[in-house]
């Protein structure tokens, strides 16, 4: 039996002893695969996982040269404020602005009431308005991100038909509005763990993937998996790195084991990564 069909049986045997509300696990090891289903095969909403995706069409603008991270966000948009795409991307604007259920409607534009707002300086604070506001930014550079990245990202990845929910603006939502199914996430699970190579062609520069999981933040947060948070990724638990959307959705990087789940129980998520980090991490 190879390491991923090993290592996937020794989650399934936990979520079930845990009641973990998971809908499907996708577990790759090197080359191999292994999953397995407890609902039917649909796309769900990835939630915060998208951020990650926000993440990698930022890069792809980086490695074309039309854009940078550290860009002042000004000179993309009309505002005073001189948060640049990084801050933006890694929650470090400093800038206060809590999740809502209808946040994208609360105000007539989104990015512009974010920007706004006063910055307590370059600490971190998450926000999906944050996530919002870089792809609102970006589009000023790249034209839509969604059909940016159709050619670029979703094609290869064989998500030609995924489309990105949006704002009554028209701008695409940025950390959150994208479902996939379990191997579809998966997929973006893969490109990372390969540095941004798919298929044997590069669609993003290994240095964006890389900081994803280095140059951390310190949130002032508790807990294994919460204290540091980079471009999309969260440090922990253990020696793991992890992609976390609500409801349980989850990319867990531990070792060379890239561990993927589709859940709605988003209080049991954190224990499945603290496991999935325990196991899989020889």
């Amino acid at each position: 039996m190879t390491r991923a069909a090993l290592l996937r049986d020794d989650l399934v045997a936990r979520i079930d002893d845990t009641g973990f509300r998971a809908h499907g696990v996708h577990v790759r090891v090197g080359d191999d695969t292994a999953t397995h289903r407890w609902t039917p095969d649909v796309r769900e909403e990835i939630h915060s996982v998208a951020k990650a995706v926000a993440v990698l069409a930022a890069g792809i603008a980086v490695d074309e040269g039309v854009v940078s991270l550290d860009e002042p966000v000004s000179e993309m948009l009309p505002t005073a404020a001189d948060v640049t795409l990084r801050h933006l991307l890694t929650m470090s604007s400093g800038i206060d602005l809590p999740y809502s259920a209808t946040m994208m409607s609360d105000w007539p534009d989104l990015a512009a009431e974010f920007l706004s707002r006063p910055s307590r300086g370059r600490v971190f604070h998450y926000s999906n308005a944050s996530t919002y506001t870089a792809m609102h930014a970006l589009s000023q550079r790249t034209g839509d991100v969604e059909d940016y990245l159709r050619p670029r990202l979703f094609a290869p990845l064989g998500l030609d038909d995924v489309s990105w929910r949006r704002c009554p603006n028209g701008r695409v939502l940025a950390g959150e509005g994208l479902a996939l199914r379990t191997e579809e996430m998966a997929r973006l699970g893969l490109l990372i763990r390969d540095r941004g190579v798919w298929s044997g062609r590069r669609l993003v520069s290994a240095e964006t993937v890389d900081a994803m999981h280095s140059g951390w933040i310190d949130t002032g947060g508790v807990g294994d998996g919460y204290r540091r948070y980079a471009l999309s990724g969260w440090e922990g638990p253990g020696d793991a790195w992890r992609l976390h959307g609500a409801h349980g959705q989850l990319v867990v990087f531990a070792s060379d084991a890239v561990v993927t789940i589709s859940a709605d129980d988003h209080a049991g998520a954190d224990a499945v990564a603290l496991f999935i980090a325990e196991v899989a991490t020889p």
